[in-house]
């Protein structure tokens, strides 16, 4: 009870010294500015390998991800971030980690035309069910490819977003409509 009495003796003291929402309100804002920063190096990294790749001429990319952490005055982990969140392959990426030597992580820019029929493809990338989230993904890497427009990809997030579809099981939905629609604007 002494340790209860004293943590609401010092808040009462500290709120006469400052406001209590005063504090949780600055650092509410220190929490957001650091989310920031980490987006904004997420979106920095992510930007820098991508123009690393072009740069690269489509081909397969290999960089070490403690050369590219040290690059970047962050962790490895941010890079593995990167690498699992931004090139993903709904994204349109192959990646592969190589150990020992240094060890390097492969990046390959994935050419749809490399696959046997456009069909097989969507079928594997979507399956039978699919989130709201995993369409933006595919529809992001189908953008970025100039495989689809921004007027075919902004209808096909609203024809598959929760709201509209109103199912028991949208994910399933969705899934078969993602699969004709694609079919249809990708012919």
């Amino acid at each position: 009870m002494s340790t209860r009495n004293n943590l609401c003796k010092f808040l009462k003291l500290l709120e006469k010294l400052l406001p209590i929402k005063y504090i949780i309100i600055k650092v509410k804002e220190r929490q957001s500015q650091e989310d920031d920063e980490v987006a904004r190096l997420s979106d920095i990294i992510e930007e820098f390998i991508k123009e690393m790749i072009k740069e690269n001429e489509g081909e397969e990319l290999q960089i070490q991800r403690n050369e590219l952490a040290n690059h970047f005055s962050c962790a490895p982990s941010q890079i593995n971030y990167v690498l699992t969140t931004r090139f993903t392959s709904d994204k349109g990426y192959y990646i592969e980690s190589k150990r020992g030597g240094g060890g390097f992580i492969l990046i390959k820019r994935v050419d749809y035309e490399e696959l046997s029929s456009l069909k097989e493809v969507i079928d594997k990338r979507i399956g039978e069910s699919i989130t709201y989230d995993g369409t933006l993904q595919i529809l992001l890497g189908l953008l970025e490819s100039d495989y689809i427009t921004d007027r075919e990809a902004d209808m096909i997030k609203r024809i598959t977003n929760d709201r509209t579809l109103q199912s028991d099981n949208n994910n399933r939905l969705r899934a078969n409509i993602l699969k004709a629609m694609l079919m249809s604007v990708l012919r």
